[in-house]
């Protein structure tokens, strides 16, 4: 089984065009096409947003026994499922269920002219499903006869560009078992793993990969001996493990955090003092030092480079999921500064600092 990479994200919300609203003016994303009960969809509106590399589905249910109105009831908000691009979808569900993966939905295939779409459906981690995506022919296609594609590509973003990784919170003791479900049944490699203390908090981390190195997961727990904090508020106010947050690539962190801004983005703050000693802790900087401060622009290192994050404020009422910005120079994995930084910034946002 090859996986190329993250195919799409499907979020679960409430208003899909409310939703698309706010991410076509705030984050530069397009509407690319939609689809319904005309289109095959009982009980359910989609919409597809594009930018660069990057594909979001946005579906709400219109009827209240439709999985994604049951989702949004219970969590709020968030994605439901993480599609990932495979060069034999019937193949790949085969295997992935031999292993031990719960088969969800099997191999259905969409054709249109010269376009041909292979989907199927795997459990993942709590609710969240995995879909795999096979796909022959132009990329403007979708999934053909089912969501319904207009306008341009905007492949030729300058602010984000793919989906770099995401990160998951699960409960407490769920961290080893949920990293090894990704090892044994797709195949992923841990690269990475940390264990933070922040203020009397505590929360595990550890880091899989697929071996393209394409689909990236983040694993978090919280430290359940230790004082609670932003982890568990999480599990709670989203009613258990899900994503936390999602990850976009840039080319130019810069331009793109200070584009978001001007269109009304809020970012998690960076104490100034974070900047005084910067450049001793992880060597040169491209960036104007200056600009990484007005930003709040975090910076790490690992054994291959650079890599410049930025966070966003939660964007739902219940502070649950929220973005990511980040520009990788050379990195391959993540840095340890960086991650305490982020935990930081939020126990920030929580207490309304």
């Amino acid at each position: 089984m090859n996986i190329s990479g993250i195919d799409h994200i499907e979020l679960y919300v409430g208003d899909a065009r409310q939703t698309a609203f706010y991410l076509c003016t705030a984050f530069g994303f397009t509407v690319c096409g939609q689809g319904g009960p005309e289109t095959g969809l009982a009980g359910q509106r989609s919409l597809l947003l594009r930018q660069g590399e990057i594909q979001i589905v946005l579906t709400s249910g219109l009827v209240a026994d439709h999985p994604a109105t049951e989702y949004v009831r219970r969590h709020g908000d968030g994605v439901a499922i993480v599609a990932i691009g495979v060069d034999d979808t019937e193949r790949a569900y085969r295997e992935l269920v031999e292993r031990g993966a719960r088969p969800l939905s099997p191999p259905a295939r969409h054709a249109r002219d010269d376009v041909e779409v292979v989907v199927a459906e795997v459990s993942g981690f709590s609710d969240v499903a995995h879909r795999l995506v096979e796909r022959h022919g132009p990329r403007r296609e979708f999934l053909p006869g089912v969501i319904d594609v207009s306008g341009d590509d905007p492949r030729d973003s300058k602010l984000l560009r793919t989906i770099d990784h995401i990160a998951i919170c699960v409960p407490a003791g769920a961290l080893t078992p949920t990293a090894r479900y990704y090892e044994d049944i797709f195949g992923f490699t841990q690269i990475f793993e940390e264990y933070i203390e922040v203020g009397g908090q505590g929360m595990d981390s550890k880091v899989v990969q697929s071996p393209s190195q394409h689909v990236t997961f983040t694993l978090i727990e919280p430290d359940p001996t230790r004082r609670p904090g932003q982890i568990d508020d999480f599990l709670t106010w989203h009613a258990g493990a899900g994503v936390q947050h999602v990850a976009f690539g840039s080319d130019d962190i810069v331009t793109a955090v200070s584009t978001l801004s001007d269109h009304g983005v809020r970012f998690l703050g960076t104490p100034s003092t974070y900047y005084d000693t910067l450049e001793e802790r992880v060597g040169h900087l491209d960036a104007p030092l200056d600009e990484l401060r007005r930003l709040g622009v975090l910076v790490d290192r690992d054994h291959w480079g650079q890599l410049l994050q930025v966070f966003t404020e939660s964007m739902h009422i219940r502070r649950t999921l929220f973005l990511e910005i980040i520009e990788r120079r050379g990195a391959l994995t993540f840095g340890s500064g960086n991650i305490k930084a982020l935990y930081a910034a939020k126990q920030r946002e929580l207490a309304g600092e």
